[in-house]
This record gives C-alpha cells, sequence and structure tokens, in this order.
C-alpha cells in the first residue's frame, strides 16, 4: 500500500475512533442525550473494520496506528476542544509519528 494511502487510511482510522470516544464523553460529562451513544458505536465499529484494511500484520499495523492516532488527537485537541497544543506536544507527536514511518515503511525481507 502507497505511503499516503496508508496515512490517509490512518488518519480516517484515528477520527473515527476519537468521534466514537468523544460521543460518549459529551454524553457523560457534557449532559449530551443517550442519543450519542448510537453515533458512537457506529464509529467505533468503523474504525474497527478501517484497522482490518492495512495489508501488515495486525499487531504491527496497531502499533504504527497508535503514532498517527497522537497527531489527530492532537488536531482534535487545537479544532475541538479550542487548546493549542504545546511546542512539546508537537515534538512528541513528531517522535510518535518518526516511529510510525519506521514501522510501516521499514524495508522488510519476504
Amino acid at each position: 500500500m502507497p505511503a499516503l494511502q496508508t496515512l490517509l487510511l490512518f488518519v480516517a482510522t484515528a477520527v473515527a475512533e476519537i468521534v466514537g470516544c468523544y460521543l460518549p464523553w459529551l454524553w457523560l460529562k457534557k449532559g449530551g442525550s443517550v442519543w450519542l451513544l448510537l453515533p458512537a458505536a457506529f464509529s467505533l465499529s468503523l474504525f474497527a473494520w478501517l484497522l482490518t484494511l492495512h495489508p501488515q500484520a495486525a499487531g504491527r499495523t496497531y502499533a504504527a496506528y497508535g503514532g498517527v492516532y497522537i497527531g489527530v488527537a492532537l488536531l482534535w485537541l487545537w479544532l475541538v476542544d479550542g487548546i493549542r497544543p504545546t511546542l512539546w506536544d508537537g515534538v512528541g507527536a513528531t517522535v510518535a509519528l518518526a516511529g510510525m514511518a519506521i514501522i510501516m515503511f521499514a524495508p522488510r525481507s519476504a
């Protein structure tokens, strides 16, 4: 799978996971409607399905996905929560994304 396609799939996966967790958080912490749990369940199901689309072994996919999740979660912090990430947040996300790139794109023997 080409690198850009892999990255975009990971980003879509992260958004699905974050939405699936954010909606119950709104229900529990902010007094949102219990009906938020339905789209949350759909979003978490989508998250799990998206992870299956990677051709790599599950463990490698999950490990690499974590790096992208960190970056997307920090964007969520900024765009949805209205809190600008710090320099150190950016440094941490960069390290995590570098780890993801090494895990997913390092040459391997067949």
